[in-house]
């Protein structure tokens, strides 16, 4: 059975229907005409109801073909034609049935309708829908009055659409059109319908719409955008509809609908989106509206004003998503103003075939520092093969960028790396600037600088809240920026604002972010040390690195952290360090006596030189007078004799252990009880300086994760240790792997978990005796 098809009478009707508004609904008089009159037509006021958009159902379906005038009798027959189930989908043109037979053997178009009503039959209620077409109905019966009136809504708005679609798709005139678009937004809004292609489906009509007339003018954009602003509060804009927003943005950036209009959908998306990665004109259409706000009278104060609005008035921002999702528009933007030099880089050998192209003759890699040139028609020229480059160096070419690497014999530092390794050098090492030369020259357009110190203004802004600065360091851990923009004098001198706020904050989350993600990747302090790329101060930045850096890991209470950091110290920034520490700085002091007390450096030749640096200025030669004290005071409780064993009584504190320890020799102290004390973390600076420890009883104190790192490094021969009713976690516990003489060990009642007790059965071979009674593992 087609319904289709159409008669003489079909197509009247169906220009008619054509003609009415869309939104209009017949009353009952029109209904009476058409000899409905047992049936009451049931008017599509708003009730309070709410119903989801139906893509598919089961329904019992019966069709009628009959003269229009003959409706009336048919209806209130007692005896109808049979009924049929179907299972049928509301396509995007058409009703079909799951099983093409019977009644539903041809789909329905949505233009074959002529009207869609409710009825409500007097002799049997049942609830019945009325689907009008060409000689002919379609009655559709639900279960209940809700699955009707479900049916009914969907119905009505899959034949609405579908004739939008094809009104708007052939626009004539485009005062009609925006008419059409405002009873489009209308309808979407007045819908009982609650589902995410409502107001979905309307801004893809109109996006597809303006992605195929491109010659409106400045006024239509303007009345289209305010036509579907309501949708917008709501609801993401799709990608053709961002590009059109980002036009208008770009050409007419002080106009008023940038302000009243864009504003709550930016927040919007700001607010709830996951990932610019599945929808970037997302992220560039924000993009563009800040570059917008920028180009106002006021300029950075609004823009100022916009971020303050998307943190709130309160001390902690209630949106998590907003953070991640400007820092992502910043990282975006910033990147662009760095495009053209990227693009021409791929070309150039990478930095991956320079390194292994200039080393395969060497087992040590040393430093490859750049050195800087200006722009040179035979520098371009002397531009080499990869194979040419294992015997000269090698040139790496962009438009403004001419970089020339070239080995360094005599460099004092050591590069770790293996001949066959094949990862990537390290960033810093590819920036470092040599003394004798200056910083990149990047020239960047008008365009670019704009862009460029509007938003490194952003990333100062964000730094400048507390409730966001530890997720921002975070966030710009890795150095997410390409290397010109760190080559680049103006951006590194601008960025060292969010740096030194980082410095500054006094949080261990913050500090920790200054130091490298990883082993073997270089971080901000690598970058803003002397003799780094960005570094022009005389390295204050720097010193002021170091002094949170090293702080943190102390106040950790990690002595295997601050051994590490002091190490890498040592290895790769001795010589700034001691610059500074000769120009009378007093961290970099502080930090030379630390190598010495921990015994970092092993040549004889550095450890005078450092000693000599110390003794020039008056801190310098006040901190080694106290640290030969100490080492006196060490040697003096380390002298052989004492107690070999040792109970402290119940409640003393880490200053009487301090005291105690202070008063006399303990060479010969082999078990140490402190069970049922308050001492703490803090006492592991302590029991470290005991040589022949080798029983050590922490049961129901204070000690920590932070203790248990100490002693992990230090007491590697001791081999029974009680952590009974202590607060340490996983995170301590695991450094209890490097203890290798532990024989028994007690985790009764602490966080252990199930995986971190496997780890340390399989990393402690001489553990025989293991209590873990009331934890995870047990």
């Amino acid at each position: 059975m087609d319904f289709n098809g159409s008669s003489g009478g079909g197509s009247d009707h169906r220009q008619i229907e054509e003609s009415k508004p869309l939104l209009g609904e017949m009353s009952a008089t029109e209904g009476n005409k058409m000899g409905a009159a047992p049936c009451r037509r049931a008017l599509l006021h708003c009730n309070g109801m709410r119903y989801k958009l139906l893509q598919e159902g089961d329904i019992q379906v019966c069709v009628i073909r009959h003269p229009r005038t003959f409706l009336s009798k048919i209806l209130t027959s007692k005896f109808l034609r049979r009924w049929e189930p179907h299972h049928l989908t509301l396509a995007d043109n058409s009703v079909a049935s799951a099983t093409p037979t019977g009644y539903m053997e041809n789909s329905i178009s949505y233009s074959a309708i002529e009207d869609v009503q409710l009825l409500s039959w007097e002799n049997a209620p049942k609830y019945c829908l009325q689907l009008t077409i060409p000689g002919g109905t379609v009655l559709l019966q639900a279960a209940n009055s809700y699955l009707r009136d479900q049916w009914f809504h969907s119905l009505q708005w899959k034949k609405k659409i579908y004739k939008y679609k094809k009104v708007l798709s052939n626009p004539s005139r485009w005062e009609v059109v925006l008419k059409e678009i405002r009873t489009l937004v209308d309808m979407a809004l007045t819908s009982p319908l609650q589902d995410d292609s409502i107001h979905q489906a309307p801004l893809e009509i109109v996006s597809k719409l303006l992605s195929e007339n491109n010659n409106l003018t400045t006024q239509d954009h303007e009345s289209i955008i305010v036509a579907i602003a309501p949708l917008l509060e709501n609801n993401h804009p799709p990608p053709d509809l961002c590009e059109f927003f980002c036009k208008h943005c770009r050409e007419r950036p002080r106009s008023m609908v940038v302000i009243e209009v864009f504003t709550p959908v930016v927040q919007r998306i700001l607010k709830h989106n996951m990932d610019f990665g599945k929808c970037p004109r997302l992220r560039l259409f924000t993009q563009e509206y800040i570059l917008a706000l920028n180009e106002l009278n006021a300029g950075m104060e609004v823009v100022k004003k916009f971020i303050h609005s998307m943190h709130g008035p309160t001390g902690q921002c209630p949106h998590p998503r907003v953070l991640p999702n400007l820092v992502a528009v910043c990282l975006a933007a910033i990147y662009s103003c760095y495009e053209e030099f990227i693009n021409s880089r791929d070309n150039s050998p990478s930095l991956k075939e320079i390194r292994n192209g200039c080393q395969q003759q060497c087992d040590r890699k040393p430093n490859l520092p750049l050195r800087l040139l200006h722009t040179s028609p035979d520098l371009v020229s002397q531009e080499a093969t990869l194979t040419e480059s294992r015997l000269k160096p090698v040139i790496v070419t962009s438009n403004e960028i001419h970089v020339e690497v070239e080995r360094n014999n005599t460099a004092n530092q050591k590069m770790t790396a293996n001949v066959g390794n094949d990862s990537e050098p390290n960033l810093i090492d590819c920036l470092m600037v040599s003394p004798t030369c200056s910083t990149m020259s990047i020239e960047l357009s008008t365009q670019a600088d704009r862009i460029l110190g509007c938003y490194v203004e952003i990333l100062k802004m964000l730094s400048d809240y507390d409730d966001w600065r530890p997720a921002l360091a975070s966030l710009l851990q890795p150095i997410p920026f390409p290397k010109e923009a760190l080559a680049h004098e103006k951006f590194t001198k601008e960025l060292k604002y969010v740096i030194q706020r980082f410095a500054e904050d006094p949080r261990q989350e913050v500090h920790s972010c200054l130091l490298s993600v990883r082993a073997g990747k270089d971080g901000w302090f690598q970058l803003y040390s002397p003799g780094g790329v960005a570094c022009d101060d005389d390295g204050e930045l720097f010193a002021s690195m170091v002094r949170v850096c090293n702080n943190v890991h102390i106040l950790m209470g990690s002595c295997y952290k601050t051994k590490k950091f002091l190490l890498s110290l040592a290895e790769n920034k001795l010589g700034p360090c001691m610059l500074l520490a000769l120009r009378g700085n007093q961290t970099m002091v502080e930090i030379l006596c630390l190598m010495l007390e921990y015994n970092i450096i092993d040549n004889n030749d550095t450890q005078l030189q450092i000693i000599s640096t110390l003794e020039s200025t008056d801190v310098g030669k006040r901190m080694y007078e106290q640290l030969c004290d100490r080492q006196r005071e060490l040697k003096e409780l380390q002298r052989k004799g004492g107690p070999t064993r040792l109970t402290l009584p119940s409640k003393s504190t880490d200053a009487d252990l301090a005291r105690l320890l202070s008063s006399g020799s303990f060479g010969n102290l082999e078990n140490l009880s402190l069970a049922f004390t308050n001492v703490t973390s803090a006492c592991a600076e302590h029991l470290i300086k005991l040589p022949s420890l080798k029983q050590l009883n922490l049961w129901s104190t204070q000690f920590g994760d932070a203790g248990l790192r100490l002693l992990s490094e230090h007491l590697t021969m001791l081999q029974v240790l009680n952590l009974c009713e202590t607060p340490v976690t996983d995170a301590g516990l695991l450094a209890l792997s490097s203890m290798k003489s532990l024989c028994s060990l007690n985790m009764n009642s602490t966080k252990l978990s199930a995986d971190t007790y496997e780890d340390l059965k399989a990393k402690l071979p001489n553990l025989k005796e293991v209590d873990v009674r009331y934890t995870e593992a047990w």
